[in-house]
């Protein structure tokens, strides 16, 4: 069970007794210290967990070279396009339902998410990745076998979202992130050095086939301690299945975590048809540089979002409101600081992937106003989204991703990375603003840092107006 909600927080004042904050934070009780910790422990799960991407990425940008780098990342970017996708938005919708079915006792609808759950990911990411695999071997590419191959990663990937997601509903942190975010790039490191001693230069090819057994060896260990930590909260039993109402709650989610996606990756694959393979490893290791500013949001989300779930569904309005608060905060500052550490540092981080990828460094500048704008709400999309207003969130990222696509094909060509990464900060800009408007006239919620109040409609009977239903 999720523990009892209590008013209790961690103070967020300045204190000159550093050893007293650090007895304040470990002592807390209640919703927000929890909270704050899940936070911090996703945070340094995402920064470990960059150190360990970013090495790899770079190692491997020196041993297959820029070219064949550029292709290796293209093929990568489909893989996580359709995997985080073909999911079906169950690793999301669980932290609506689990929370739920865990705090009302109701056990057998638990094990019959689980099991369902499992089951769909598995029919829609192998058809998706048999589609995925027979429309690479039929295009004509020349880097048509390095699709193919990543093809096969395509179910482990989705596997690993839905692990995640069922993970976070218990706070389990480290079981949620690490699988992917820790083991799958030390095993890719590992098994690309190992190509790489033993045959010298390497290909894209070879570096994929590394990539799927990562990616399945990461994703098993997921699977297997993920059965076993249930197993012993929750004694075997009958399976209760609820498939239309968590495919009516998931096929929402997908459809806005799927235009999130292509918001995401849009300027890597267009950019793949305008200019060369060198010039889309460069600004591929920028915006990679300067990924550890959306850790933060990340990290926030992942340690808030089923207790968003939780106060709307009691239409605790007041612990919502203060929640969302204390989340914007969280976001801003600390994604404010990582930029500013990460633009001072940008150059020899560029100088890592070789002497020529120092050329993207003025790429990461433009990429951080999007990252910003988007940190200034903090999680108000995961805020919506639990809250039951994933439609909103789903046309709001249709729209930028529209934006998105359209000045990708209009800058890519004449200005290459800088053109790109101009049109994602712009996409970016136009969901913040939509998704502030939206949780304004949906939840009564105004998420800015630089508001000094969040609600914005008045209250009745003392309490916010905040519907408890969906």
């Amino acid at each position: 069970m999720t523990p009892p909600l209590a008013d209790a927080t961690v103070s967020l004042r300045p204190s000159f007794n550093v050893f007293e904050f650090l007895r304040r934070f470990r002592n807390g009780r209640g919703v927000h210290a929890e909270t704050q910790k899940m936070a911090v422990a996703a945070f340094a799960i995402r920064v470990i967990s960059a150190a360990c991407l970013y090495l790899s990425q770079a190692l491997l940008a020196r041993w297959l070279g820029g070219s064949e780098f550029g292709t290796y990342i293209y093929a990568w970017t489909w893989v996580m396009l359709i995997g985080d996708t073909v999911h079906l938005g169950l690793g999301h919708v669980a932290q609506r339902f689990i929370p739920r079915y865990e705090d009302a006792g109701a056990t057998g609808h638990v094990l019959g998410f689980l099991r369902g759950s499992e089951l769909m990911v598995l029919g829609s990411s192998t058809l998706a990745a048999v589609i995925a695999g027979c429309a690479a071997g039929f295009s004509g590419r020349p880097d048509s076998f390095t699709l193919e191959l990543a093809a096969l990663a395509i179910p482990a990937f989705a596997f690993s979202v839905l692990f995640d997601g069922i993970s976070r509903c218990y706070n389990w942190v480290g079981l949620a992130l690490l699988p992917a975010y820790v083991v799958r790039p030390l095993l890719i490191t590992g098994l690309v050095a190992g190509l790489y001693a033993a045959g010298g230069q390497t290909e894209a090819a070879p570096a994929m086939m590394a990539t799927v057994a990562a990616c399945w060896i990461a994703v098993f260990i997921q699977a297997c301690l993920t059965h076993f930590r249930i197993g012993r909260r929750i004694a075997p039993g009958p399976r209760n299945y609820q498939i239309g109402t968590w495919v009516g709650a998931s096929l929402p989610t997908l459809l806005m975590w799927g235009f999130y996606m292509l918001l995401t990756s849009t300027d890597v694959i267009v950019l793949q048809y305008f200019r060369s393979s060198d010039d889309v490893a460069h600004y591929y290791a920028a915006a990679k540089t300067l990924a550890i500013v959306a850790f933060v949001n990340f990290a926030v989300s992942a340690a808030a979002g089923h207790r968003f779930s939780q106060f709307h569904s009691a239409g605790d309005g007041t612990k919502l409101r203060a929640l969302v608060r204390q989340c914007v905060k969280w976001t801003f500052w600390g994604s404010l600081a990582a930029t500013l550490a990460i633009l001072a540092l940008g150059w020899p981080f560029l100088w890592l992937f070789g002497p020529e990828f120092v050329s993207a460094y003025p790429l990461m500048f433009v990429l951080a106003l999007g990252l910003l704008a988007r940190a200034s709400i903090g999680p108000a999309e995961r805020v919506l989204s639990m809250c039951g207003h994933q439609n909103s969130c789903a046309l709001i990222y249709a729209a930028a991703f529209g934006l998105n696509l359209a000045l990708c094909f209009l800058l890519a060509g004449p200005y290459g990375g800088m053109g790109v990464a101009s049109a994602i900060s712009a996409a970016m800009l136009l969901e913040s603003v939509l998704l502030y408007l939206a949780s304004r006239r949906l939840l009564g919620i105004s998420p800015f840092v630089f508001q000094r109040s969040l609600s914005t409609r008045s209250s009745i009977d003392g309490k916010p107006i905040v519907s408890p239903s969906s």
